[in-house]
């Protein structure tokens, strides 16, 4: 009888170590999701008010009508307004794409990187594959741009000396699909043109 309460003692306190075990991983494990947490909103918070890099020039009270003709627009290239029906689909295009399409992908949450026609290959291919890498991205060349590359989405513009620029991957992120998305989760495929 003093065997079987040794054995039962000898389990009883092998059971409490497993406990001391599994709150020892719980604790871990909170302590990581803790730091990670507390890591970004750390990252989050470098970004600026709103994500958004500094530059950004900002539009409001732009119309959303749908019209056949050509558009005057007030921005170069243009930020939003009046807007052709048919939206031109996302990806890289290598050729000009008509700006009242474009205006209605804007609409829709995409961000237009316009480029230089005579930027160099090496900053094309880094445009290329921005577009080509995430959706909601349209990319052409535009001619007489204020600055080697222009960034626009809906209401917003940012004007760029280089595609490898941070400030470029901060303004995708801040307004691809972004707040000032008239028409967010709209498509930007199923419109008009074939990107390369």
């Amino acid at each position: 009888m003093g065997t079987n309460r040794r054995g039962r003692i000898h389990r009883a306190s092998e059971n409490q170590g497993g406990g001391k075990k599994l709150y020892i991983i719980i604790g871990a494990v909170a302590a990581v999701f803790l730091i990670g947490f507390g890591a970004l909103v750390y990252f989050d918070s470098q970004q600026g008010p709103g994500g958004a890099p500094a530059g950004v020039a900002t539009f409001e009270n732009l119309a959303r009508d749908h019209v056949q003709d050509s558009v005057d627009y007030e921005q170069n290239p243009p930020v939003g307004g009046e807007h052709d029906a048919a939206w031109q689909n996302c990806g890289f295009y290598e050729e000009p794409v008509r700006n009242e399409n474009a205006v209605h992908s804007l609409e829709h949450g995409a961000v237009w990187i316009t480029y230089s026609p005579d930027l160099p290959d090496g900053e094309v291919d880094t445009i290329r594959e921005i577009a080509n890498g995430q959706t909601y991205i349209l990319a052409s060349p535009y001619e007489d741009l204020p600055s080697p590359i222009v960034a626009s989405a809906w209401g917003n513009q940012l004007e760029l000396e280089s595609a490898d620029s941070e400030d470029l991957d901060q303004f995708i992120r801040a307004f691809r699909q972004g707040p000032q998305t008239p028409e967010p989760g709209a498509a930007c495929t199923g419109g008009v043109g074939s990107p390369s």
